[in-house]
Formats: C-alpha cells, sequence, structure tokens
C-alpha cells in the first residue's frame, strides 16, 4: 500500500536550517530534521510508524487531504506531500501478530502433523505470497 500526506515545514527559530514537520491529516504526528533533506525522511518515517500503528489496530490508514486545501500559519512555512510505502514499513518494523482459527480437512493435518509442519507459518507464508501477487497485479 502506498500513501501520500500533505505536510507541513516549519523552519527552526534559531535559523539553524533545521526543520519541523506537521502531518495534519495524522494528528499528533511531528518530528523534525536538521535540514531539510532530514526532515522529509524523518516525516516519512514518523508518518509511517503513525499509519502502521492504526493498520495493526485494526483502523484504516486516514484519507489524506488534498494539498490545495493546506494552510500555513506564516509565510516563511513550507507546504509539501510525503510519500508513504506501507509494505516495506511494515515488513521492516510491523511487529503485532493476530489469533485466527482455521478449518482444514482431517487427512491434511495427519499430513501436516505428521510432517512437521508449523501451521502458523505456512499460513503467513501463504498469505504474503498472495499478497505479493496482488501487489503485483495492481
Amino acid at each position: 500500500m502506498r500513501l501520500a500526506y500533505p505536510i507541513i515545514l516549519s523552519p527552526f527559530e534559531d535559523g539553524s536550517g533545521g526543520y519541523t514537520v506537521e502531518v495534519p491529516d495524522l494528528p499528533g504526528c511531528v518530528t523534525e530534521g536538521r535540514d531539510l533533506a532530514d526532515a522529509l525522511l524523518m516525516a516519512e518515517d514518523a508518518a509511517s510508524g503513525w499509519v502502521l500503528t492504526e493498520l495493526e489496530e485494526g483502523s484504516p490508514a486516514p484519507k489524506a487531504s488534498k494539498l490545495s486545501g493546506i494552510r500555513t500559519e506564516s509565510s516563511d512555512q513550507l507546504v509539501s506531500m510525503v510519500a508513504l510505502d506501507m509494505d516495506s514499513y511494515a515488513a521492516k518494523y510491523g511487529s503485532k501478530a493476530v489469533r485466527k482459527n482455521v478449518t482444514i480437512p482431517a487427512w491434511l493435518d495427519t499430513w501436516a502433523e505428521s510432517a512437521g509442519i508449523n501451521y502458523s507459518g505456512a499460513l503467513r507464508d501463504a498469505l504474503e505470497t498472495k499478497y505479493a501477487d496482488q501487489v503485483q497485479a495492481a
């Protein structure tokens, strides 16, 4: 899943070249960087973490506002966009697991038990393969 959100970059008041970054569509998602490039990378990481938490809690990713609808409080603030690759981020940092009950034919259970198959691992592998196929097809 790829997402994009508008961000507001506010230069540090001390003139050091750093920026504070706010993601208006993600309440409380604020970060900063020592320069513009660092601020943009930090925004991507902070927003990805915010969205991953929502997804792991079963909530959908918030809809993004239109860039044209973002207003700043002062003329020295910048409005930009941050792009998120949630698939890569979740693969690297996602940790929440959910428990699911499944029903399989008895003969398959007998075979899997004798073969020492880890049910959770086999299901996860199969679902990840199907997910990758669907993402590639989109």
